[in-house]
């Protein structure tokens, strides 16, 4: 016990118990001599006891706990893994995991199982072999993270070694012992696959466009191999290849007439062969988008700037934009029918391209504006794009992207929110940015390290005239800085591009119901989101509308989802869907009149784990190497829990000291009222006052 006073005021406090009892005990009572002392005593240790409260004792203690040191068994229950380890030795490895993991808590350690696809520890003897694809790196990742400050002795990785997403496990420091545990099977398969498909993904009906297919081989070296290839069931074309003795690798190539427009899925399959290990990997899809002709893009700029070329190198990277640029006083604006315009500056302080403004106007284009500083602002909110700017003066903000996430028309992967944060900052104007019925911004300003909710990429405009508006003319430095740290690919910033322009000239008939998928395309292992749009008879937009939404498979089987769109944007999950085309139908009732959309959803199947079947035991030796630790394979695990034990792992005690102030002892003020109440009631008792 400690005292925030000096301890020799504890002689104060026992000298005005001792005081209040005797001036209160020292007359005659009517009592015994015995009970007068009894009861004097009673007031002096409570009168004293209060006044020692005042000195705010209190007490200390210490907790002692001990944690166990925790041994982890990451289990890489891939698809590769239950393919290509003999049935025998899968079995011999979930029971020695579990045998493990019974002997080393005999021993106090703590063991937990983890796995690929479960963020919670599973039994070794329950691991099914079934995740798509293989993520070491992110499973060491995950443990690493989940067990910080923690006791954790070491990691054991059952695994075959083959790695198809997700970093290099072997060139990370994961700050634990890793002890692997090889599975699979390295000795080579008698085996044809097909490792890569290479094709345009944006083809124009009636033209003809090629299909390129590497054929890989173990075991049928100097032999012929079929390959066929099929849209739904039908084979188009058949070839016999040649496999080339000493090569591993070989190529062919169909030639493809494109039909009419849609999205069509092509199916490439080697026939299999005798004595081939596995037709699993004998087959992959190629998804073309076959599109009516090119859409023709005017990029229009008040003046030469660096924006334009890096908006001409995003553009040109697809195949279905035909691109002309357009500068007032250079060159007679061409006459043809164009579907969409990118205005640069337009309307300008100085009057320039007025042409291109008409040219917009009356033919009412879908137009993406560019402001700057030569940017007449007057006229650009004149324009009813569904953003006014009122800038003051010449003042500028440095802002950096950052999504909106209600915002659902196209979403951002992953590496695009990763790159926005290294992009430099580039101007906006400063001033009163006001966001109008019916307009949504895709793209928030950040200044420094503050996300705000002033717009940056802004899209509106009515279903008839589709318009966006981007709020700075510096965008050309994010693409210079994207390309120069990802190998001249900036794909993020062309994708944002391609895909304001795309959504620029999608749907721009009067549809009052509007439903899409918000990707060009989605894999088998994403979560399939759909969003909707819905208009009055004016064309205002309208939420908290029932849509009926149907998705028909190749098989003809049909998949039905009802729900309701909101104020906030939030698309509809449908989850992961098997690879195939789908086509989907929307219905909904809207002011008492029905109205439907239909269209087209690509999910492509990915056969990762079906690829290597030979398992790459040198990763997992490099990555117990580097840790400190060894090799071990399925007949090895006497030895493993040996080495285990014998690293001498100790459990870890940690103490705590906590200081809790006496007076807020609850039972202290209860014996306290006791001992009152028994004086009081002894007193009465015995004929006192």
């Amino acid at each position: 016990m400690l005292l925030s006073a000096s301890p020799w005021f504890i002689l104060l406090c026992l000298a005005v118990g001792a005081g209040y009892a005797a001036l209160l005990y020292s007359a005659k009572a009517p009592w015994s001599r015995a009970v007068n002392y009894t009861l004097a005593f009673v007031r002096f240790a409570v009168v004293s006891f209060l006044c020692f409260l005042l000195l705010s004792p209190f007490i200390r203690t210490t907790t002692t706990t001990t944690e166990a040191p925790t041994v982890v068994l990451a289990v890489d229950n891939s698809q590769s893994v239950g393919l290509f380890t003999p049935s025998a030795v899968l079995s011999q490895t979930t029971q020695g995991l579990a045998q493990l993991a019974e002997t080393l808590r005999g021993r106090g350690f703590k063991v937990e199982t983890r796995v690929l696809d479960a963020a919670r520890p599973v039994r070794p003897d329950s691991v099914q072999f079934k995740a798509a694809s293989s993520d070491l790196d992110g499973l060491l990742t995950s443990i690493r993270e989940g067990y910080e400050g923690r006791n954790l002795a070491g990691v054991v990785l059952a695994s075959d070694g083959l790695v198809n997403q997700g970093r290099a496990p072997q060139y990370t420091d994961y700050n634990f012992p890793i002890y692997a545990l090889g599975l699979g099977d390295t000795i080579a398969k008698k085996d044809l696959s097909l490792p890569q498909l290479t094709y345009n993904r944006v083809a124009f009906s009636g033209n003809q466009f090629p299909v390129e297919a590497e054929v890989a081989y173990d075991g049928f070296a100097g032999q012929v191999a079929t390959v066929v290839l099929r849209e739904n069931g039908r084979v188009l074309q058949t070839k016999r290849v040649n496999l080339p003795a000493g090569q591993r690798r070989t190529k062919t190539t169909f030639l493809i007439t494109a039909p009419a427009p849609g999205k069509r899925r092509y199916e490439v399959v080697i026939e299999k062969q005798a004595g081939e290990f596995t037709d699993l990997n004998n087959a992959k899809f190629a998804y073309v988008e076959v599109v009516k002709g090119k859409l023709r893009v005017l990029l229009a700029g008040a003046a030469p700037h660096p924006d334009l070329k890096a908006l001409r190198a995003a553009i040109i990277t697809n195949d279905n934009f035909d691109l002309t640029t357009y500068l007032p006083g250079i060159a007679p604006l061409k006459a043809q029918d164009y579907d969409v315009a990118i205005l640069h500056q337009l309307p300008s302080q100085g009057g320039l391209g007025q042409e291109v403004l008409n040219l917009v106007r009356t033919r009412r284009l879908p137009a993406l504006y560019i402001l700057g500083a030569q940017s007449d602002f007057g006229s650009y909110n004149a324009l009813n794009t569904g953003l006014t700017v009122q800038p003051r003066g010449q003042q500028t903000d440095d802002v950096t992207p950052t999504p909106n996430s209600a915002f659902s028309r196209f979403t951002f992967e992953e590496d695009a929110l990763k790159r926005f944060a290294a992009y430099p900052p580039a101007p906006v104007p400063f001033g009163e940015v006001r966001l109008n019925g019916g307009a949504e911004a895709a793209l928030w300003q950040q200044v420094g390290r503050v996300k705000t909710q002033k717009p940056l990429l802004v899209f509106g405009g009515t279903p008839a005239q589709r318009q966006a508006t981007l709020l700075t003319d510096g965008s050309w430095q994010w693409r210079l800085q994207e390309a120069v740290e990802h190998d001249d690919r900036p794909e993020v910033y062309d994708r944002l591009i391609i895909r304001t322009l795309q959504l620029l000239t999608q749907n721009a008939n009067k549809k009052r119901l509007d439903v899409y998928p918000t990707q060009d395309a989605f894999t088998s292992q994403d979560d399939i989101t759909f969003g909707a749009e819905t208009y009055n008879a004016i064309f205002e937009r309208i939420y908290g509308q029932q849509i009926t939404l149907t998705l028909t498979d190749e098989q003809q089987k049909t998949r039905t989802f009802t729900f309701t769109n909101s104020e906030d944007g939030a698309p509809l999950h449908i989850g992961p869907l098997p690879g195939g085309l789908y086509q989907y139908a929307a219905r909904a009732t809207l002011g008492g009149q029905a109205q439907q959309d239909r269209g087209e959803v690509l999910v492509q199947d990915q056969q990762l784990e079906a690829l290597q079947s030979r398992a790459d035991h040198n990763l997992l030796y490099q990555l117990a190497r580097r840790s400190g630790q060894r090799l071990y394979y399925p007949a090895q695990f006497a030895q493993l829990s040996q080495d285990i034990q014998k690293a001498n792992y100790k459990p870890i005690i940690y103490e705590q000291e906590d200081l809790k102030d006496l007076i807020n002892l609850k039972w202290l003020f209860f014996l306290l009222l006791g001992l009152l109440t028994v004086e009081w009631a002894t007193r009465k008792y015995s004929g006192g006052v």
